[in-house]
């Protein structure tokens, strides 16, 4: 546990969140039948000052568990590899290994039957999934009252965000944080990574979700979002279209269709094709993905993007199909290390690392 400054709220609410939190578990556990516990009861809950989602401590009877874990079994158990899950969450495998194994060793049974390449998750696993997802929304319902009732007060917050917010689902992280929590101002910057960097340099926004190929990059604070990797998209009447996947080499004599020069999604495009030994003959570049597949739909070539946005937009007509190698990108949330953050600006960073990675 990190260390914690006191925290003065109302003994009422500390009585509702311990309420919450101990409805959540109770109807968990009295679901079971393998238990063989005393009468359960709430004994602790501990959180840091800062209210950093993860930090959260539930002990309940012989139960104690960090947030952190459960919100890694709904990662993995909605994905079902452990390398996918290990990505989206940005941490090794063998350390959400341990997390989970945690859990399930003061759970007293197995959540997953796991098999050489997947996880499954098994009959106890559906039984504790609904409750996981039920304190994890608990946790955020929690955070943003305590922090909405010690700061009352109104500011300004000014978010950039790379063009595909909707397919992220950003547009429902910077709705969802408007809505509850109407004392603050949001405003919305459209623009790509390379453009929000500049505009965070230049203190135009406090935080800017950006997409990045190479992690490499230290200049700037980033909390991990989720990710993506490259896909080709293509007719569906071409030859390759239900292909399981592609080398960019089976595409070189293609006329490409490609976000436009200046774009970390043009660059990476490029440098691909040129690290499978040809350079693409680029037939059109343009600024919205949806041109580019409509385009493409027409049979005016084909194009590379990433996937979930092309998934988003594909409609019929259209196929996607994986690049191999795989070519992955990362969405962060990014903001300057010299910057100096107000309420407003750490709560909603506390928001976001609330949320499951997608």
């Amino acid at each position: 546990m990190h260390p914690a400054q006191a925290i003065h709220v109302s003994l009422e609410f500390m009585h509702l969140l311990h309420k919450y939190f101990y409805c959540a578990l109770f109807n968990f556990c009295n679901s079971l039948t393998f238990f063989s516990f005393p009468p359960i009861l709430l004994t602790h809950l501990t959180y840091p000052a800062t209210i950093n989602a993860g930090y959260a401590i539930i002990a309940v009877g012989y139960i104690e568990m960090e947030i952190d874990y459960i919100r890694e079994f709904v990662t993995l158990a909605d994905v079902g590899n452990y390398m996918e899950a290990a990505d989206i969450l940005f941490i090794s495998q063998s350390t959400l290994s341990r997390h989970i194994k945690s859990i399930e060793e003061d759970l007293g049974a197995p959540l997953f039957d796991r098999t050489t390449r997947k996880v499954v998750i098994n009959d106890f696993g559906k039984i504790f999934l609904p409750y996981a997802k039920q304190i994890m929304n608990l946790q955020y319902d929690y955070t943003t009252a305590l922090f909405n009732h010690q700061n009352n007060i109104s500011e300004t917050i000014t978010i950039g965000a790379i063009p595909v917010m909707a397919q992220y689902h950003i547009t429902d992280v910077l709705a969802d944080f408007q809505r509850e929590n109407r004392n603050f101002k949001v405003h919305i910057i459209e623009a790509d990574s390379s453009e929000l960097k500049e505009m965070l340099r230049n203190e135009q926004c406090d935080f800017a979700f950006i997409r990045e190929h190479d992690d490499s990059d230290n200049e700037f604070v980033k909390i991990p979002f989720t990710t993506d990797h490259m896909v080709a998209v293509l007719p569906s009447s071409h030859p390759l279209s239900s292909a399981s996947s592609i080398s960019l080499e089976q595409l070189k004599d293609e006329n490409f269709l490609f976000l436009n020069k200046g774009t970390l999604m043009h660059t990476l495009c490029v440098n691909a094709c040129k690290s499978a030994g040809f350079r693409p003959n680029i037939a059109f570049t343009g600024y919205r993905a949806e041109n580019i597949i409509s385009l493409v739909r027409k049979e005016m070539g084909v194009a590379l993007l990433t996937k979930k946005p092309a998934v988003y937009l594909a409609g019929p007509d259209i196929s996607i199909v994986d690049v191999t190698p795989c070519f992955t990108t990362t969405i962060s949330l990014a903001y300057s290390k010299k910057k100096e953050l107000g309420n407003a600006a750490k709560h909603f960073i506390n928001s976001v690392k609330a949320r499951p990675k997608l």
